[in-house]
This record gives structure tokens, sequence and C-alpha cells, in this order.
């Protein structure tokens, strides 16, 4: 497998105790799948990216990639996340170069490998743009092409589109499913927003609260990946099964607390 998560546990202490937050997440990804893990507020879903990024250690268990153990932040991984994260006083450009420069990549090919990929979101009449001239859905992208021009193995996103409004996110949606076909990239994604997942990924995890656990693996097969596809009673299967989970994990989450 390209993408393995073993047995993975992470705990916090509290003054109240001990908080389990994610409990025996076993997860396999093969190369070039899109990957979308579901969950309400409180199912790990964000402690669940942070330790495939790096950023975060489980407290048991482990996260693999390519077989070798993720230990710390890498190049390996692209990251994008909800809120753009942008340098206001940088250029689209400037932007798109940032994390090749903290590579020390040296500037001719830093240029053009983010050039290319401003080239691959679309981007490149923008390049010399700030931030602030780009509507959401096009900062989005620029992200986008900022975690991609390191050449990651995977693409992690962390609610990429929650903050834009609903016809910049179907555009978004149609934008990655393009991006997704071109390249062949490898993408794991976390969203609350259970059509975006039908509609992104060829598999979904659906993870109960509190604490987090896998409740269903779900294959997700479509005729099409165009908006049209909403219309189709398939779409509408699956979108109601993963509902059906989320308020059963509601239910059960209330029920603990009472």
């Amino acid at each position: 497998m390209f993408l393995e998560i073993n047995h993975l546990n992470k705990h916090f202490s509290t003054k109240n105790g001990t908080l389990v937050v994610l409990k025996e997440i076993n997860i396999a990804i093969a190369e070039g799948e899109f990957i979308c893990v579901v969950g309400a507020s409180g199912s790990g879903k964000s402690t669940l990216l942070r330790q495939i990024a790096g950023l975060d250690s489980p407290t048991s268990g482990e996260v693999k990639i390519e077989g070798k153990r993720v230990n710390a932040p890498g190049p390996d991984r692209g990251m994008v996340f909800q809120h753009y994260t942008l340098y206001p006083w940088m250029n689209v450009q400037e932007n798109t170069e940032f994390g090749l420069k903290l590579q020390g990549v040296p500037s001719k090919q830093r240029k053009e490998q983010a050039s290319y990929y401003l080239n691959v979101v679309g981007l490149t009449t923008f390049a010399r743009s700030l931030p602030k001239e780009l509507s959401g859905g096009m900062k989005q992208r620029v992200a986008i092409a900022r975690a991609l021009a390191s050449e990651p193995k995977v693409l992690l996103m962390d609610e990429p589109f929650g903050a834009l409004d609903v016809h910049t996110k179907e555009s978004m949606h149609e934008f990655m499913i393009d991006l997704w076909q071109r390249t062949g990239l490898t993408v794991f994604m976390i969203t609350h927003d259970v059509e975006e997942a039908v509609f992104l990924s060829n598999r979904i995890y659906a993870l109960g609260s509190r604490p987090g656990t896998v409740r269903k693996e779900i294959q997700v097969r479509l005729p099409e990946r165009t908006q049209l596809v909403k219309r189709h009673s398939l779409f509408h299967d699956y979108r109601d099964e993963l509902m059906g989970l989320m308020r059963q994990h509601g239910q059960e989450a209330l029920a603990a607390v009472a």
C-alpha cells in the first residue's frame, strides 16, 4: 500500500483526565486514490490529518508512506488548508515558490516549477497579482499550486472548500476532479460535507465520534464526475447512507454525554 495508517491511537491529557480522540484507526490507500474522511465535529478528522502530515505524533500506532514511517513534516506531503494561508505581500508567483525557497531550491528551478504548476491550475496570467486581487476560488488554487510545486507524493486537504460560496465550491470540485484525473495525484481530504465527499472521492471513510473510529468504508462508483451526477439515484444512495451514519453517530455521542 502507498499510504498506511496502522492501529493509530491519539490521546490528550486534560484536567478532567485522558481524552481519547482517535481509537484504532486502520486505513490503507493505494497510489492515485482520492480518499475522503467524513465525520461530524469532534470525530478527530483534523487530528488524523495532523498525524499524516507529521505535525503531531500518535500516542500509539503509525503512519507509513511507501513503507517509511512518518515522524515529521516533509516535502513528500503537500498541505492545503481551509483558509488560504497566502502571504498578502507576495504575488501569486512568489507565494507558489515559497515552499521551494524554504527547501533551498535554486531560483531558476523554483521559478520553472512554480510556473508549471500555476499553468496546471490555470493561473499563469495572474502570476504577478497579489492575493487581494483574487477571488476565493483563485486563492485556493494558488494554495494548491504551492502545495503541488514541491511535487509531493500525497496531497493532504483540510476542508479546503469550506469557506467558499456554493457556486465557487462547485467550480472547485470540478477543478479538483480534473486535476486528479490529469495528474494521478494521491489525495487525502477531510470534510464534513457529505455531498462533497461523494462527488470527489473513490473511497470514503466515515468516522464516529468520541472517540474517533472508522465506522464504515464506502467504495464510491459513480457513472460520471460532473454536476449532473448529483441527480443520479446512486449519488443519492451514497449521500443518504453517509447522512444516516452521521445522524447515528451524533445520537450515540449525545447518549454517551447524557
